[in-house]
């Protein structure tokens, strides 16, 4: 996708000049594309046509069909479980008992798993492996949940379970016409590619996925017409709300957010700087609809820092978020200081954007 397509989001300053303003010494560039549950392009910046691949913002949708198909019955699943499926979860004790628990009732092995290993995103959990001397599990991985996930549906579909993983299986082929239709998508218009875990992903263009997070709030409203899709849209949303710190872990931008919005809204990251956002209907006051949220920083952001900067942003000038709901997640953005490495303030790190509202922004 050319740059084009993306316009300066976040921008980093270093220093004074003689008339006292900081400056700007680089730029992280991106777009987003705010949709309604009815299709409604209600703000963006940047192309909000821009395809790129959700990465482990997909994890919500890929739950999907195992769930419509009664994987929550069948295995007696907890609502606790169901986020950690559609987690990219830290790796702490206390969510791999929660991830051993699925993989006892629905009969997977941790060998089982294809999605690889590597350190828990949890410092002090990585901290203590080291120390024990502990080697690295597959469990461990963040996206642990929901390659089980998909074990637990290969099991349930009595499909074979080794290769998993492949495009071609048929789970596979059911998460991608499921993601697909969220998306309002044919499956020819979704390109798929490999994860960092193995597992396939997908690239669409950032209205469609924030559509398909606005239908995932409000399916009913967002013409989902097959009722046990519209059932498990609940459970996902209901899940992920109320088990807020199975989704991430803590200190993570996910968790933390859904926490201080306490049930209205829920995020879900990827990486390479993708961030997804559903606001549940009535999230922005008594009527309002469903809203969908995808963002994309072009540089890939490894740090973070911009994505949930500019996500903050965002959800502060659709009014998703309270001064006081800022306040309480101000270690993220929208504005941060810059340190160097004697914790001395040596600049700051700002919105530079403004959204586009279409007749003013998102309606009742």
């Amino acid at each position: 996708m050319a740059i084009t397509s993306y316009l300066p989001l976040l921008e980093l300053t270093r220093g004074f000049s003689s008339s006292g303003e900081q400056t700007v010494e680089s730029v992280h560039f991106g777009a987003a594309a705010v949709v309604d549950v009815k299709g409604r392009l209600v703000a963006w910046i940047g192309n909000q046509q821009t395809i790129t691949y959700l990465r482990s913002t997909a994890k919500p949708f890929q739950a999907l069909p195992f769930l419509e198909r009664n994987g929550k019955s069948a295995y007696n699943l907890t609502t606790r479980e169901i986020a950690l499926i559609c987690a990219s979860h830290s790796g702490t004790d206390a969510h791999v008992k929660v991830v051993q628990g699925i993989q006892q009732k629905t009969g997977v092995h941790e060998s089982d798993l294809l999605c690889g290993t590597h350190p828990p995103i949890h410092t002090e959990t990585a901290n203590a492996l080291r120390e024990r001397g502990e080697a690295l599990s597959q469990n461990r991985h963040n996206c642990s949940g929901k390659h089980t996930g998909m074990l637990a549906f290969c099991r349930m579909e009595n499909q074979p379970s080794e290769n998993y993983i492949d495009p071609e299986h048929p789970i596979q082929k059911a998460i991608l016409k499921t993601f697909a239709e969220m998306c309002d998508l044919t499956v020819d218009q979704v390109s798929v590619g490999i994860d960092g875990c193995s597992a396939p992903n997908f690239a669409v263009p950032l209205y469609n996925a924030a559509l398909a997070y606005a239908r995932l709030c409000d399916p009913e409203n967002g013409k989902v017409t097959i009722s046990e899709r519209a059932d498990a849209c609940h459970t996902i949303t209901a899940a992920m709300t109320s088990h807020p710190d199975m989704v991430g872990g803590p200190g993570r931008f996910d968790t933390d957010v859904m926490i201080v919005a306490g049930g209205r809204i829920v995020s879900k990251g990827g990486a390479e700087g993708y961030q997804g956002l559903g606001l549940l209907p009535g999230a922005l006051g008594k009527g309002s609809p469903a809203l969908g949220v995808a963002i994309k920083i072009s540089d890939g952001d490894q740090k973070d820092r911009a994505t949930h900067a500019v996500s903050l942003e965002v959800l502060r000038q659709l009014g998703a978020l309270s001064s006081g709901d800022v306040m309480q997640l101000n270690k993220y953005g929208p504005t941060f200081p810059i340190h160097n490495w004697r914790k001395l303030t040596v600049g700051e790190a700002r919105p530079c954007f403004k959204l586009n509202q279409e007749n003013g922004g998102p309606s009742a």
